[in-house]
């Protein structure tokens, strides 16, 4: 790899990162040299002495300087109680089209993120200092996902030493995510760097930037090279501008945009306010160079502490965890166990003592204290016949009762002071029923219980970078599996040009391909004759925010949900029926799997994947019903009216014929009267037949008859004409 030319603002950043790094270096001088003493004094033991002061340990010579060490057990049952009560990261929408189906989808990735970084990892150490010496480190980076993709991922970097670290001392929130600088300490093997840089290329021997801390001192030695991680975030002068339609730009997003189009845009806004915007930079400094530089995809520096206590007094800045409080405690303790067992081995063993001639001729009694014979004979009398009295032992060596007293107020002393009790590390006390047990582990929990809120405020931040960085680094359509709580992966399709935070789309009945809701989903999901609906997820759009819950670990429910079930199948066995696969599913038995997949099939169909609710179910059945009786009514009152039309129809055919007969009656009797009228007085006969004439034609009929008449005559050939035409030819 070729070295990074040098630029004009070099020096200048060379230059602040020296200044800053002295700034943090003095800030948290005193505390890092507390958090030292304080680790070392938890991993305290028989072989390295730490939890024993040098001068006094120098002191007592060869005199026992044992160490008991308890206090990284109550160190080990906050730690370990975190494991199983890990704070989860959970998205909430909060506008901006955000939508609770994106949010759970954003979760998704975040779970995904977490497992495929091994995020349990860095969290458990964190936590592990964070109540050792009170200050551990997360870490977010970003990296390709394969040596031959452009596509990167986003990762969560376990810290294994906080101490290489340095954060702004200016930084005012408890989660340091106002920080505007910070520095990550690392030393890499110097053949690393030749084999990147080549030998020539190697930083200068001496101190590149100046270290206070006599521990940090030399940059380079004959195996390593230091380098330092510095990021900054500098401030960016923008503006915002509300549109008529509500929404916002800012005018670095015009960039791109045409002059005349972006000052009409800029023009057509209802308010405008200036912003200040904030960009990371990162760089690489190895000795007097700035090896490599470039800008950070989001707005936060990826580095979250996990603080145990923080305080501040007289300018003075101190950080601690548990062990603090538990030192003075531990040393009294082991100081009386030191000085009892001393006192006891100061003092003479109970031998037998016996007179000679009790124990003349067996040898036994000589290695009674290595053997462990049945029977130990002596001589119970003298040649002379006189009694002897047998051989005795005096009483043991005693410890002094003020040890004993001493060692009892170190431990009750040490249980005061960290707030953790006897019902916690499971020993017996004065409580008896598990009601008065877990009143008091839940006043062990609440005198510990800022470790575990410090760590979720740490955890919470974690997932606001994680949840700025998404739209940034997953800014191309790719298939991206997200997870469950259950530890189960699906797919969705992330599109940044959705325009949409979320969408089903899946099959439709008409055919073809279409967005569906979230039960017609569920159902497609569930039916293995349907091919599987996709989602669609624009991490673009909506505005969303995250919040840490702090509850048992997913297996720790799971294990609760199965007794749950178990206890309600106890009561009622009827209910085996309904909550059986939820109680096979919960289990961890061989074969549980397989039994709720059987016990689902048995299910009523109301209860099963993607069917509908038991009273929408009821209102559709009822629904049905009313609509068949409705049918079978129309059904009846049709074939009533088709029988009246029917009849109606034989009316009007009879009417009919009646009529008819009646018009011909009515005519054979006017015709028979006409011919006796016209029998009697032919002129009567025709003033009748006018009459009629007229009523038929509705007009008066004489004029029409005087008019044919009159056509008629006018028809008929002229005698006096026809005679003269007759002459004039001849």
């Amino acid at each position: 790899m070729a070295r990074r030319p040098r630029t004009d603002d070099d020096e200048e950043i060379l230059k602040e990162a020296r200044e800053r790094f002295i700034r943090c270096q003095e800030w948290e001088k005193d505390t890092r040299d507390r958090a030292l003493r304080d680790t070392k004094f938890m991993e305290g033991d028989a072989w390295n002495g730490w939890q024993w002061d040098a001068s006094v340990k120098q002191a007592r010579g060869e005199r026992p300087c044992l160490t008991m060490n308890k206090v990284r057990q109550h160190c080990l049952q906050i730690i370990n109680d975190a494991r199983e009560h890990k704070a989860q990261i959970k998205v909430t929408p909060t506008g901006g089209r955000a939508t609770y189906e994106a949010s759970k989808i954003f979760s998704g990735i975040i779970r995904r993120i977490e497992y495929q970084s091994k995020a349990v990892d860095a969290y458990s150490t964190a936590f592990f200092h964070q109540v050792q010496s009170g200050y551990g480190m997360l870490r977010v980076v970003t990296d390709y996902v394969d040596d031959d993709s452009f596509d990167q991922e986003i990762y969560v970097r376990r810290v294994p030493d906080p101490e290489t670290v340095y954060l702004d001392p200016d930084a005012k929130d408890y989660d340091k995510a106002d920080m505007r600088f910070a520095f990550v300490v690392n030393e890499i093997p110097r053949e690393r760097y030749e084999a990147e840089f080549c030998k020539d290329a190697m930083p200068p021997s001496s101190d590149a930037m100046v270290i206070a801390d006599a521990s940090l001192k030399g940059w380079n030695d004959e195996h390593h090279i230091r380098e330092a991680e510095y990021f900054r975030r500098t401030e960016r002068s923008d503006k915002v501008h509300l549109l008529r339609d509500g929404s916002t730009v800012r005018e670095s997003d015009l960039d791109g945009m045409d002059g005349d189009a972006r000052k009409q845009l800029i023009a057509s806004a209802t308010q405008s306010r200036d912003l200040t915007t904030m960009d990371v930079e990162w760089f690489r400094i190895v000795g007097d160079r700035i090896e490599e530089r470039k800008p950070w995809l989001g707005k936060y520096i990826p580095l979250v502490p996990v603080i145990g206590e923080e305080t501040v007094i007289e300018q003075k800045l101190d950080r601690k965890g548990h062990v603090r409080a538990l030192i003075d405690p531990q040393r009294i303790y082991n100081y009386w166990s030191s000085s009892a067992v001393e006192h006891v081995a100061l003092q003479t063993k109970a031998p037998w003592v016996a007179g000679a001639q009790a124990v003349e001729g067996h040898s036994e009694w000589e290695i009674a204290n290595v053997t462990n014979p049945s029977l130990l004979i002596y001589n119970e009398r003298d040649e002379e016949g006189r009694d002897l009295r047998p051989p005795e032992r005096p009483a043991p060596p005693v410890m002094a009762q003020a040890y004993i007293q001493g060692m009892s107020i170190a431990r009750d002393d040490m249980l005061m002071v960290s707030g953790q009790y006897q019902a916690e590390f499971g020993q017996p006390s004065n409580e008896r029923s598990g009601v008065a047990i877990d009143a008091r582990q839940r006043q062990s929990d609440n005198a510990t219980y800022h470790y575990v809120d410090n760590q979720a405020k740490s955890i919470r931040q974690v997932g606001r970078i994680l949840l700025d960085l998404i739209p940034l680094v997953y800014d191309t359509q790719r298939v991206a599996k997200i997870m469950a709580e259950d530890g189960s992966d699906s797919d969705v399709h992330l599109n940044p040009d959705a325009g949409v935070a979320h969408q089903y789309i899946g099959q439709q009945p008409q055919g073809g391909l279409g967005p569906l809701t979230s039960q017609q989903y569920d159902a497609q999901l569930a039916d293995p004759n349907t091919p599987n609906p996709i989602i669609i997820f624009d991490p673009n759009v909506g505005r969303y925010d995250v919040e840490s819950d702090v509850g048992p670990a997913y297996g720790t429910q799971r294990q609760e949900a199965a007794n749950a079930f178990a206890q309600i199948m106890a009561q009622n066995p009827a209910a085996f029926q309904l909550v059986g696969d939820f109680w096979a599913e919960n289990s961890d038995f061989p074969g549980a799997d397989e039994l709720a997949d059987r016990l689902k099939r048995g299910l009523p169909p109301q209860y099963k994947a993607g069917a509908p609710d038991p009273q929408v179910m009821q209102l559709q059945q009822q629904l049905q019903q009313t609509n068949q009786l409705a049918q079978q009514t129309l059904g009846k009152a049709d074939a009533e009216i088709a029988s009246l039309k029917q009849q109606l129809a034989a009316l009007h055919v009879q009417q009919k014929d009646k009529t008819v007969s009646n018009a011909t009656d009515d005519y054979d009797a006017e015709t028979r009267r006409l011919q006796a009228v016209a029998a009697a007085d032919p002129a009567a006969a025709q003033v009748i037949i006018r009459s009629l004439l007229s009523g038929m034609l509705g007009m008066p009929a004489l004029p029409i008859m005087a008019a044919h008449a009159e056509a008629e005559q006018a028809m008929r050939p002229d005698p006096a004409r026809t005679n003269g035409d007759a002459q004039s030819a001849s």
